[in-house]
């Protein structure tokens, strides 16, 4: 490999590390700060935190290998996850930031729920905590999984060790400098270095459907559309083949938003209630610019394989490859970097959500109620690197089943904490019963669904994604048991200074 590359990717694991203890002198005193930034995020930071977090490979490799592979009916997934993003931050992020302070200063969502809802406090507390989890570590064995992976893929005629697979040693290499700047500096390192990310993860999907139309054999846009209308006449149809089903069950990936704490704990660390709307003019502009460039990267990437007789095993390598064959070394560097940076982005925030549950939700709940700041900062320093081990132990085998799972997590997570975190927050009446009879339904409903193979197949139609029933029954049974069990005056009215 290149000299050049590993310039550019040396600079930024260095920054990143730098990140980590420029935070860790900034906001550690505390289990607030460390946990929530002591809630004085700035607007950008928030706003591409809460992005980069998000989408992870899936920007990079998902969506332009989707597209490059069937064409622009691949393109309603992208629509409906703005679409949804765009509502979270309008409906969820201001009352969220403002009502975790009013209910005790909560620091986690499971703590939230919990002092939402203080008859189901402990219920609450402790199946959403589980929840939470269990699922972000086989999350973030996932992300570990891509990075494992990417450097076996890109960097594998570098690293050969007798010990270790070039997979293995990309799985632990990635998890060491997370880990890192996480157990550092925490939730203010995390969300610097997902700002950082972001921006880098933008500029490459600016930079390379540019690159791809106007350098060498490229051909402009004009020419590049023709080409691959002549190849498939369907390929820019956005609804040749789509039913019904499938159109809803692509647009509804967006309705998963709402119940992912990893991106709404950002809501909960903006510094201001005002600044809630400013975060999400950056965010939703970033998201738009991303997901377009992601989009042209899939279309004209497809559009100069095919005019430069070249071959692609895998349509999600597309990034990687043209990264490799378009670009001088320095910027093949900064290209990889930004796959990095997706993956990294979201593996910190899951580590973080999940040490922040054991140490506010299972420690300071059960073992040490009494614990210092500085014992909570540490405990939860602690947890990071448990986790983040656990996970990496989980990832040792890329083709194993329980990764599976993870393509259900973001439908699980939604229909299980999504109806209960809006209504929550909008509907007065809304009692502690009716919250955990809608995490449960929610949670079970999108787990039958998958085990009975509805997901692909349903009612001998096309499948429905799980996500749909899952949120609808659980939302559902939030309002038929509240009425049936209703509040005892569980809601707090904001104080006139939070008016």
């Amino acid at each position: 490999m290149d000299i050049g590359i590993w310039i550019s990717l040396i600079a930024y694991f260095g920054l990143m590390v730098a990140i980590g203890f420029y935070a860790a002198k900034k906001s550690t005193s505390n289990s607030e700060e460390y946990m929530l930034g002591g809630r004085r995020l700035h607007p950008a930071v928030a706003a591409l935190s809460a992005g980069a977090s998000d989408m992870s490979g899936w920007l990079l490799m998902g969506l332009p290998g989707a597209l490059y592979a069937t064409g622009m009916v691949e393109a309603w997934i992208g629509i409906g996850l703005f679409i949804g993003a765009l509502v979270n931050w309008i409906l969820v992020a201001p009352r969220l930031r403002e009502q975790t302070e009013r209910y005790d200063n909560a620091l986690t969502i499971p703590e939230f729920l919990a002092n939402r809802f203080p008859t189901k406090a402990m219920a609450l507390r402790m199946t959403s905590a589980v929840i939470v989890v269990v699922f972000f570590i086989v999350y973030t064995a996932s992300g570990l999984v891509a990075g494992g992976k990417l450097f076996s893929s890109a960097f594998g005629d570098l690293i050969n060790l007798s010990f270790m697979s070039d997979y293995a040693f990309g799985v632990w290499f990635t998890l060491a400098i997370v880990l890192t700047y996480t157990v550092v500096g925490g939730f203010l390192a995390v969300s610097l270095t997902d700002f950082v990310q972001g921006c880098i993860m933008m500029l490459a999907l600016i930079i390379m459907p540019i690159v791809i139309l106007t350098t060498g054999k490229g051909e402009g846009v004009g020419a590049a559309t023709d080409r691959l209308s002549e190849i498939d006449p369907t390929f820019f149809s956005m609804f040749e083949g789509l039913t019904f089903v499938g159109f809803l069950s692509a647009v509804c990936w967006g309705l998963g938003y709402f119940g992912q704490p990893h991106i709404i704990v950002r809501f909960m660390a903006v510094r201001s209630i005002k600044a809630v709307a400013t975060a999400r003019n950056i965010g939703m502009s970033w998201m738009a610019v991303s997901v377009l460039g992601a989009v042209g990267l899939g279309v004209f990437g497809r559009a100069y394989i095919e005019r430069n007789g070249m071959s692609i095993e895998d349509p999600e390598t597309i990034f990687i490859m043209l990264a490799e064959f378009l670009f001088h070394p320095l910027v093949t560097g900064f290209l990889y970097a930004a796959l990095l940076a997706a993956i990294m982005s979201t593996i910190s925030s899951q580590l973080l959500v999940s040490s922040s549950s054991l140490t506010e939700d299972f420690y300071r709940l059960f073992m040490n109620k009494d614990a210092s700041q500085k014992q909570l900062v540490l405990i939860g320093r602690i947890c990071v690197l448990l986790v983040g081990i656990v996970a990496a132990l989980m990832a040792g085998d890329p083709n194993s089943k329980v990764l599976g799972l993870v393509s259900n997590a973001w439908a699980g997570f939604g229909a299980a904490f999504g109806p209960m975190i809006i209504l929550a927050l909008t509907w007065k009446k809304m009692s502690g019963a009716g919250a955990v009879a809608g995490m449960v339904t929610g949670a079970v409903t999108v787990i039958a669904w998958i085990n009975l193979g509805w997901g692909d197949s349903f009612l001998g139609g096309p499948g429905v994604y799980e996500i749909i029933p899952g949120f609808v029954l659980a939302w559902l049974a939030i309002v038929v048991v509240s009425r049936i069990a209703p509040s005892t005056n569980e809601y707090r009215c904001p104080s006139e200074a939070t008016r």
